[in-house]
């Protein structure tokens, strides 16, 4: 699918997907909020965006995996544990007809909640 400028809501981005896809963008959504509790979600470059102090971590689906981007930082720092999935700087994909590693991507999460607080404002 591609980036559509237009939407202005997650909710109105997830809604653009067939129901399975809005079933497991919806479950990422949820792990993403229960870890990041004081983050805001918006629409920043056409897709999903978590921000607390910045950017947190952006999301999205396409035809073939779910994009989940954390940034840089965690990439190196869970390398091991990303080894099974593709990966390129700040960018995880995810194979979308399995199930996601909700432990890892919730680890993920909070990694970066702590990168964004202790960061300069």
């Amino acid at each position: 699918m591609a980036m559509n400028t237009s939407t202005k809501t997650v909710d109105e981005f997830i809604q653009n997907y067939p129901a399975d896809t809005q079933a497991v963008l919806q479950g990422l959504r949820r792990a993403i909020r229960e870890e990041a509790p004081g983050a805001t979600e918006k629409i920043s470059y056409g897709i999903p965006t978590f921000a607390l102090n910045g950017n947190l971590v952006h999301f999205s689906a396409y035809e073939h995996h779910i994009g989940f981007y954390p940034g840089a930082a965690p990439i190196v720092a869970f390398a091991d544990e990303l080894q099974p999935y593709e990966t390129s700087k700040g960018t995880v994909r995810f194979p979308i007809e399995k199930p996601l590693p909700m432990d890892l991507i919730r680890k993920i999460v909070r990694y970066r909640v702590e990168q964004n607080l202790h960061k300069k404002k």
